[in-house]
């Protein structure tokens, strides 16, 4: 069952959360889809510009429309991660998707604003979401490389006058998070402070955290010791950060480098210990049932289990 992150967000907001996976290859997509059936737990499944390049839009949509047809209780928004407006484009042309992002964090407030508007504008015409950014993440992911030093909290003074203007539906902010495996090297953590006053200048308004993985010291290590080179430093947002957020307004949370880390250990683990082995489907098969349980303890840390039903009434 797909329907947009709109109404996903109206029953969520300040009691629990909505898991949006980004997804890029069909393994990704069919344990979040059977992890979701079986927990009765809405989500968002992403796909970023790259994603959608690697394995061509067209396939890549129709393995979410196949696991649809494989999980018919699952419960989910297909979302377009950071775009710009041909990316967006596509997505809204498709058919397919019911949530775009629009990335225009980069550019001064006023353009962020006009950028925004319009997309917000054209997407609404056809029942989609629009979700914009409003600060800089540092880090590293896919196409994105932002120097620590040059990354900018998100303004909430900015927020209340943005949200206003820009016609969205959901504001992702810059509150301590990063993109990649780079999280919070500053040891900061979630500045709370700022997540405050925004839902007190913008109240019932979804807000959106991205680079918002754990980060598994234990998974870094084992990839490091087979053969990997991974900074054993890097550290991800907490259980504890992530369930204080919540009721703050943190609706939607972007989840990437916890799948990108398992699969290279799995990998890495399974070349170094059957050198002899040439089938892809074992790590595969061995990929899918691990993620299976990291998407069930992402689920039940975002408190979204069994939410399904809450949802009937709107579908």
């Amino acid at each position: 069952m797909k329907t947009n992150s709109v109404t996903l967000f109206k029953e969520a907001y300040g009691k629990f959360c909505i898991p949006a996976i980004n997804i890029s290859m069909p393994e990704q997509i069919h344990a979040l889809f059977s992890t979701a059936q079986k927990m009765n737990a809405p989500f968002i499944i992403q796909t970023t510009p790259v994603a959608r390049e690697y394995m061509h839009p067209l396939m890549l949509i129709n393995c979410v429309k196949a696991a649809a047809k494989i999980y018919p209780d699952a419960l989910f928004a297909l979302h377009l991660d950071h775009g710009n407006e041909p990316h967006i484009d596509s997505a809204i042309e498709s058919g397919e998707y019911t949530s775009v992002m629009i990335d225009a964090s980069h550019d001064p407030l006023e353009k962020n604003i006009e950028r925004t508007k319009k997309i917000s504008h054209r997407a609404h015409l056809k029942n989609i979401s629009v979700e914009a950014e409003l600060g800089v993440l540092s880090g590293v992911e896919d196409h994105l490389n932002i120097e620590e030093e040059n990354a900018l909290y998100t303004n909430p003074a900015d927020v209340e006058y943005f949200v206003k203007e820009a016609g969205c539906d959901s504001l992702a902010v810059a509150v301590g998070t990063s993109h990649g495996a780079y999280k919070f090297s500053g040891g900061k953590g979630l500045r709370f402070d700022l997540l405050k006053d925004i839902q007190k200048r913008v109240p019932d308004f979804p807000i959106v955290l991205h680079g918002a993985s754990s980060i598994d010291y234990e998974e870094i290590k084992r990839i490091n010791a087979a053969g990997g080179n991974i900074k054993e430093d890097a550290k991800g947002i907490t259980e504890e950060e992530i369930r204080k957020a919540i009721p703050y307004g943190i609706c939607k949370l972007n989840i990437a480098t916890d799948l990108r880390i398992l699969w290279i250990r799995i990998l890495r683990e399974y070349l170094q210990n059957h050198p002899d082995q040439l089938d892809p489907l074992r790590p595969g098969i061995q990929y899918m049932q691990e993620l299976e349980l990291l998407i069930a303890k992402k689920f039940e840390i975002l408190g979204n289990t069994n939410k399904t039903q809450l949802y009937k009434k709107h579908i």
